[in-house]
């Protein structure tokens, strides 16, 4: 009998996952830009009150408030709109949190273009190149639920700077947390044909788009890497070597992204071909999610037929 998989909001998951972490981590604090519970922190506030700290809508604010915290011991976790606290936040997050080293984490919710119809201004398809490209700032795309329970519990143990990627459409719950290290990838799948990688909740459909394809009798390599930054070049460079080619999929712009991580691993080791399937270059339109991934490619028949193009072209 097959599994039935449950789809839970990433944003309640992530919240429960916080305040369940911080009943045994006292020096965990929250701090809120007029959205906490739009952040799924309800609970955190009910049960741990004086660990929470509500800014109003000062992002830049927070974050200075959240790097003083971090110097006196405490680990702020402040999560917000990603485009509030990456792009809006950038210096403040570059100077306070980056280039002090601070233990600060910063979440940013509502990532890619999943605040679909509010349109070019909520969305966050930079975040992995401007944040990555801070020094010493490690950057997280969990997927599924179980993934995010076990990398808010990676995030809060790992000692510096981190910037965490979320969604808001629902996940898979499928019951299990996995192992979480920071910086490794996993296979899901082994093949012959093509290596294909996906980063955080994209990787969803990903999963789908390869599962269709293996019984068309397509052999792939998938590789989930929740770590942005660093990146495994391990796994990269061990799946590349044998299948000669890699596909990145990722909801963010070309430019910057997990699949310009990947080719500076594969042109380091001049192995390997790439391929990018990513946001196109451009500001997306006010519209649904559905229609956005669609537009992109990033739906699971978009996804389909960009494997199919490079195992034709290969």
């Amino acid at each position: 009998m097959s599994q039935t998989i449950q789809y839970v909001d990433p944003r309640k998951t992530f919240g429960k996952a916080i305040a369940d972490l911080a009943e045994e981590r006292e020096n965990v604090v929250v701090l809120s830009t007029d959205s906490g519970k739009s952040s799924g922190f309800g609970d955190f506030l009910v049960e741990h009150p004086d660990r929470y700290f509500e800014m109003g809508i000062a992002e830049q604010g927070a974050t200075a408030v959240a790097a003083g915290l971090a110097s006196t011991g405490a680990i702020p976790v402040y999560c917000a709109i990603a485009p509030f606290v990456t792009s809006r936040n950038f210096e403040f997050f570059r100077n306070d949190v980056g280039y002090m080293g601070q233990n600060v984490k910063i979440v940013g919710r509502n990532g890619g273009f999943t605040y679909s119809e509010l349109g070019s201004t909520h969305h966050s398809l930079e975040d992995y190149a401007i944040i990555g490209s801070i020094p010493g700032v490690t950057v997280l795309a969990p997927g599924d639920a179980g993934e995010m329970r076990a990398a808010c519990a990676a995030m809060l143990d790992h000692e510096g700077p981190v910037y965490m990627r979320i969604g808001a459409g629902p996940i898979p719950d499928y019951e299990e947390d996995r192992e979480f290290v920071i910086g490794r990838g996993y296979y899901v799948t082994r093949g012959s044909d093509l290596t294909v990688i996906a980063t955080g909740y994209t990787s969803i459909y990903v999963r789908e788009a390869v599962a269709e394809l293996e019984n068309e009798g397509v052999s792939v390599d998938l590789i989930c890497l929740p770590t942005v930054t660093p990146i495994d070049s391990d796994i990269i460079i061990e799946s590349v070597s044998r299948t000669g080619h890699a596909l990145t999929v990722e909801e963010h712009y070309e430019f910057g992204g997990l699949g310009t991580r990947v080719a500076d691993v594969l042109s380091a080791r001049g192995i390997g071909k790439l391929t990018k399937l990513a946001v196109e270059h451009k500001n997306q339109p006010s519209s649904t999610y559905e229609d956005l991934l669609e537009r992109n490619g990033l739906d699971v028949s978009g996804i389909k037929a960009s494997v199919l193009e490079v195992l034709k072209n290969k």
